[in-house]
């Protein structure tokens, strides 16, 4: 097997390859556009028939090439010319690189791995210098790709990113060598402390792509893989405020450690629904579609948005747990969030905003049955962080099927800024950190 070293990289010359000539001897395509520095390429993501691979190995680049960035792109909400041009770069030196590499251990290729991380990272909204970190991390890693070849070739930044998310990983392997509840919050606290957010978030992408791939591993090495991401990196991810990591790498470790509870607490869950559609869809576009027909509400505001989220499989193992309850009386299971953005030629903004939500609150009340014990009124009476919001539960049981109560949320856009903000606070203590003054200055950070 030929090894590709760090001063033997590929490369090939775009400005003499014949787009217009590529494709037409690749019958059957779909063509996309990919529109970069001023310049126009037409490339193609082919089917699976074995007669229309691409006859070279330049051309089986430039498709991946070009598959990948148009990927990548459509996943990000920003995009300037130099972010373009920097994704760009990093997958122009890594792929060809990462093609030649053998299968990891978990039968994955290396340009798969990298470019699932870029994937996540894209979903998440990151930078493309962190995206572009996240493709280049398997080469150097693999040792055919130096940090000073990062610096040179991409940038000093994207080779500072890759140096200080190596840096991280390397001296958490130092530092992890017993997982009782205190290392583990002294060691998130470190983390936090010193390291540059970025290369956490990185991280911890890596480790969710890791966790969705484990079964090829002994049991004891799942074991220990899994224990290590519930005390260290999935509350990480809640200090850096992404539930999005958080929930599925808690989920993930839950599954390998505990499978019959993760199992029962998964049938119970999966127990409420019907058809094929998620429940919390269906609840979400029925209370959506009554609140935008409501005459009196369009009055009062320009625009609604519902959210829905499932408590995860691991947090309501926690409350069974810590509580004692059945599964029936967790009352969270289901949520809805309603975001409502007051009109602003109405009167005033902060009193509109406040009529719109009770407004909400009786269009609720006529489409399920209010569980009047559980309704918190936190826009009369703010918690003492200034906290507004209109808390309620409602029972979505029907047609003589219990279901968990449903809780909802209704609030402004200002008031949900100003959850956010005390979110973060909230999220970097559940990550460890129980000093308020350390709190309130990671929050600044």
């Amino acid at each position: 097997m030929e090894v590709l070293h760090s001063h033997s990289i590929p490369t090939i010359n775009f400005s003499k390859l014949n787009f217009p000539k590529f494709h037409r001897r690749i019958r059957r395509i779909r063509l996309t556009s990919l529109k970069l520095h001023g310049i126009r390429a037409e490339a193609s993501s082919l089917s699976s028939s074995p007669s229309l691979s691409p006859s070279t190995a330049g051309e089986k680049m430039v498709v991946e090439l070009v598959g990948a960035f148009n990927e990548l792109t459509e996943r990000m909400n920003v995009l300037s010319k130099s972010s373009s041009r920097l994704l760009f770069k990093a997958l122009k030196l890594s792929i060809p690189i990462l093609q030649g590499l053998p299968l990891s251990p978990d039968s994955r290729s290396p340009l798969t791995k990298a470019l699932s991380v870029a994937l996540l990272l894209a979903d998440l909204q990151m930078d493309a210098e962190v995206i572009s970190t996240g493709i280049l991390r398997q080469a150097v890693e693999a040792g055919v790709v130096s940090t000073q070849q990062v610096r040179d070739q991409i940038g000093v930044g994207t080779a500072h990113l890759l140096h200080e998310s190596l840096r991280f990983k390397n001296n958490i392997n130092l530092k992890l060598q017993v997982l009782d509840d205190d290392t583990a919050a002294a060691l998130r606290k470190y983390c936090l402390t010193y390291y540059d957010i970025r290369a956490l978030i990185l991280d911890l992408a890596i480790k969710l792509d890791m966790m969705r791939h484990l079964d090829y591993l002994p049991r004891y090495q799942q074991l220990m893989v899994s224990l290590e991401v519930l005390k260290i990196h999935a509350p990480l991810a809640h200090a850096v405020a992404s539930n999005y990591l958080s929930f599925e790498l808690e989920d993930l470790s839950f599954r390998h450690l505990f499978p019959h509870s993760y199992l029962y607490v998964d049938t119970w869950l999966r127990s409420h629904e019907t058809g094929s559609k998620p429940l919390i869809d269906i609840y979400k576009e029925r209370l959506l579609q009554s609140l935008k027909s409501d005459p009196a509400l369009g009055k009062m505001v320009d625009e609604v948005s519902v959210l829905g989220r499932y408590k995860s499989r691991y947090s309501t193992m926690k409350k069974l747990l810590k509580d004692g309850r059945k599964p029936e009386a967790v009352n969270d299971v289901l949520g809805l969030r309603v975001i409502l953005k007051p009109k602003s030629d109405v009167g005033n903004l902060s009193e509109v905003g406040e009529r719109a939500c009770y407004r909400t609150c009786e269009i609720i009340r006529s489409l399920w049955k209010e569980m009047p014990h559980r309704t918190k009124d936190y826009i009369a009476r703010p918690k003492a962080n200034g906290y507004r919001s209109l808390h309620m539960a409602v029972d979505v049981s029907d047609n003589g099927k219990t279901r968990p109560p449903m809780e909802i949320q209704i609030r402004t856009t200002e008031m949900d800024m100003l959850a956010a903000n005390g979110t973060a606070s909230h999220s970097l203590y559940k990550g460890g950190l129980t000093d308020p003054e350390e709190v309130s200055q990671q929050s600044v950070i």
